[in-house]
């Protein structure tokens, strides 16, 4: 039961750290005019929630981390036939690649490629499992005919002819990530850490001014310290400034080993949220915000698939006008996953032997 206790309240704080996060993120898309498909908390799976103007809310079988399905941030040059594919798919409804190619007069991995794209985008819907071939459908959708009175309901893979075919896709067009100018795409990208900052700094001005902190002093003595929101605020500041050097030591070779050490895994992250929340609600509040802390900056580190490696990728683009290649950005997020997968096997490790076996 302690072990099924640690981890359901481990579940929780990162659960909700992540769902500010990635409401970050999905705010500033929708603000944008971008559509985003899926706010999910956990990976990507099997779900259960609900949807609602048109993005799907839920949470997957495995409640660990999350993401918002912002359309339209894939890389590389997209493909020359989506406006004919986007159009031959809602005239059918639903078809199969090979129907797409040969109707199109376009070969199957021309038709796939242009099927995904439109796919991300959230114009149409993936195959699914219990199909027997790739059959591709159009979305269910709801929308206005007469002047905000009445509404057309369209069930997926419903046949719904485009009369205009050139303003339907511009407008399917201007609801990506990638037809956006620079600034809104990175807006968009740093969206999730700064709520994961907002969030920490609104709770240390909550406990530091509104609430205050008990300190002892040498002389054995409780004193009760209530700061200025302006002091509480530079406090805040101060430590996210710390926490962003100790990140930063990872980049150096003569503090990375220390840095590493003084980090902890998700084991350690479980293990001190029970303590924290056994210790009461301000401290497990104060410990969420540490947390997010740590999470809004280590997401803003150069390395994708993290929102700072984007960030690069944004930056990159933008100075050499041109769009980085699907293999190099394949090759990048390997690289990182792979960076990413041996810090957590060495940090689990270590937790492993800090806080199990050295109880």
């Amino acid at each position: 039961m302690d072990i099924l206790l640690t981890i359901a309240i481990a579940t929780v704080v990162l659960g909700f750290l992540v769902f500010i996060h990635e409401g970050g993120h999905f705010l500033a898309a929708r603000a944008f005019g971008v559509r985003v498909t899926e706010f999910m908390i956990g990976l990507p799976g099997p779900s259960i929630g609900f949807t609602w103007r048109g993005t799907r809310f839920g949470v997957t079988a495995i409640p660990l981390g999350g993401y918002a399905a912002v359309c339209g941030m894939g890389t590389g040059e997209p493909s020359p036939y989506l406006k004919r594919v986007l159009g031959f798919m809602y005239e059918r409804g639903t078809a199969d690649m090979e129907d797409v190619a040969e109707a199109l007069g376009i070969t199957d991995d021309e038709a796939y490629q242009a099927l995904e794209e439109l796919c991300e985008w959230g114009s149409l819907k993936r195959p699914r499992r219990r199909d027997k071939l790739n059959t591709y459908r159009t979305p269910a959708i709801k929308h206005r005919i007469e002047a905000g009175q009445t509404f057309k309901d369209r069930a997926e893979g419903q046949p719904d002819p485009i009369q205009d075919l050139d303003s339907f896709f511009a407008a399917e067009q201007r609801q990506q990530y990638r037809s956006l100018p620079f600034w809104k795409r990175i807006t968009i990208l740093l969206a999730g850490p700064f709520m994961n900052l907002l969030f920490a700094m609104i709770v240390f001005v909550i406990i530091y001014s509104c609430i205050g902190v008990d300190l002892q002093m040498q002389s054995g003595e409780i004193v009760h310290y209530v700061l200025s929101p302006l002091d509480a605020i530079v406090a805040g500041f101060k430590y996210i400034g710390m926490v962003a050097i100790a990140i930063l030591g990872l980049f150096n070779p003569a503090t990375a080993a220390e840095t590493v050490s003084n980090s902890t895994s998700i084991v350690g992250i479980a293990v001190l949220s029970k303590t924290a929340f056994e210790a009461g609600f301000l401290s497990l509040l104060s410990f969420s915000a540490v947390i997010s802390v740590s999470l809004g900056l280590a997401n803003l580190l150069p390395i994708p698939p993290l929102d700072g490696g984007r960030f690069v990728i944004e930056v990159y683009q933008k100075i050499r006008r041109r769009n980085i290649s699907i293999r190099a950005l394949n090759y990048l997020s390997v690289a990182g996953m792979c960076l990413f997968f041996a810090f957590f096997i060495f940090m689990v490790n270590q937790d492993v032997q800090r806080f199990i076996i050295g109880g």
